[in-house]
């Protein structure tokens, strides 16, 4: 079972984001770029992969779409994929400010 773990941050810019997760997991982000995601932060280690996206993706009619409409309020979206349930990851994540925890799905 794969658990995927959803946060949101209406206060930070991915930027700031990269390197608050940064100093309370001790991972390195390295920056990506995709067609349909546009730029986002890209951390595998320790705590299975560990993704840092604005939520405004580029659309194909040249207007941005919401990666996750549910939380329009949420500019930068933390994406977690963990192979088994990481409560210390989660408790880690939870002590930073504006950081929200959005959802989470196991499959």
């Amino acid at each position: 079972m794969t658990d995927y773990d959803t946060y949101g941050s209406s206060t930070h810019t991915a930027s700031e984001l990269v390197h608050l997760v940064t100093g309370h997991l001790d991972v390195v982000f390295t920056e990506r770029e995709s067609y349909y995601r546009g730029v986002y932060h890209l951390a595998q280690g320790t705590y299975g992969r560990i993704e840092i996206q604005p939520n405004a993706i580029p659309g194909d009619d040249d207007q941005d779409d919401l990666y996750t409409p549910e939380h329009p309020s949420a500019r930068v979206l933390l994406l977690t994929n963990t192979p088994t349930p990481e409560p210390t990851l989660h408790a880690r994540l939870g002590t930073i400010s504006g950081l929200v925890h959005l959802g989470r799905e196991s499959w």
